[in-house]
């Protein structure tokens, strides 16, 4: 009796920690609606994924009181495991892909209102959408209220999973019904960053090739850019380019789209993008307004600026990318 009494305590401990590992491995993860294709972008272990490893386990999260044009957000963070997952068109397909970066300052990911939204709007118009739930928090420069400054990560992981993605789509472009010319990416805030980055740096891997998808380019065909961040830093002067994205003339054509009354990301980063693919010859357009503020993905209000998808749609058929 006294061996089972000196016991208990222990059985309880053991009780505990199964528990709860029990509930981590049970707390709830992104899943897109049934009937799409998830799939994770890396056959094992991701490249660096020491560099940034996340607190807790992967969480979704819908805030009721965080609403844009009265609809609520949810939220993915602490993302250790990347997926894309694949939208196909409703009907006519084009045979374009858009690749989509939702935002989130690199710290989580909107998932809906500027991700799975997305793919609806793009689908319904013919659109392969590939919406890619990258590595975060901290895998690009993210803002930290302790030191009130940007962190540069240890490694650029966002990068990576973009730049895997990119390779993925084109390598599986026939499967997927996907013309390998015509593939782009669209990212909002953080991911408008990725998707400037990405269109500035895909001649080389941030990482070592992993199989034969590495070894197809990884240049989007067309980049879109809705209020994009992290376009003025690592620089000594006011107004210039940050120089982790060096423009040239190789970089895609680009739209930008940005409300000058944006007090997370200012309109001076459009503009110094803008400026700087001029005057690398690169074709873009850029669409600015008084007002829309920050983060309203695709959800409409009264203001003008949230009819901006019907620009994107009439700027794909400019640059030849679908019919216009």
């Amino acid at each position: 009796m006294k061996g089972m009494t000196a016991m208990k305590p222990l059985l309880f401990v053991v009780f505990v920690l199964f528990t709860l590992n029990g509930l981590n491995a049970q707390t709830p993860t992104w899943q897109p609606s049934p009937g799409h294709l998830q799939m994770a972008i890396w056959p094992g272990t991701a490249p660096d994924a020491g560099a940034a490893v996340p607190a807790w386990p992967e969480t979704t999260k819908t805030d009721p009181k965080d609403l844009i044009a009265g609809k609520p957000v949810t939220g993915v963070s602490n993302v250790s495991r990347p997926t894309m997952t694949v939208y196909s068109p409703k009907g006519k397909n084009t045979g374009v892909a858009v690749v989509v970066f939702p935002g989130g300052g690199y710290f989580d990911l909107a998932i809906d209102l500027e991700g799975t939204e997305v793919c609806d709007w793009l689908t319904a118009k013919g659109i392969t959408c590939v919406l890619l739930k990258y590595r975060v928090p901290d895998s690009g420069p993210a803002w930290h209220n302790d030191c009130k400054c940007n962190i540069h990560p240890k490694a650029p992981t966002a990068l990576e999973d973009a730049q895997r993605t990119l390779g993925l789509v084109r390598f599986h472009a026939a499967e997927w019904h996907v013309d390998p010319h015509k593939i782009g990416v669209l990212g909002f805030s953080a991911g408008g960053h990725m998707a400037a980055n990405i269109s500035t740096n895909f001649d080389r891997r941030a990482y070592a090739l992993v199989d034969a998808a590495d070894k197809v380019s990884c240049r989007p065909d067309f980049a879109v850019a809705i209020y994009p961040g992290h376009l003025l830093e690592n620089t000594t002067k006011e107004f210039e380019l940050n120089p982790e994205i060096p423009v040239t003339h190789k970089t895609p054509p680009t739209f930008l789209l940005q409300a000058e009354d944006d007090n997370v990301d200012g309109v001076k980063q459009s503009l110094v993008y803008y400026i700087a693919l001029k005057n690398a010859a690169v074709p873009v357009e850029m669409h600015l307004y008084a007002h829309g503020g920050h983060a309203f993905g695709l959800r409409r209000t009264k203001l003008p600026i949230t009819e901006w998808p019907g620009l994107v749609e009439k700027w794909l058929g400019t640059i030849g990318m679908i019919s216009s």
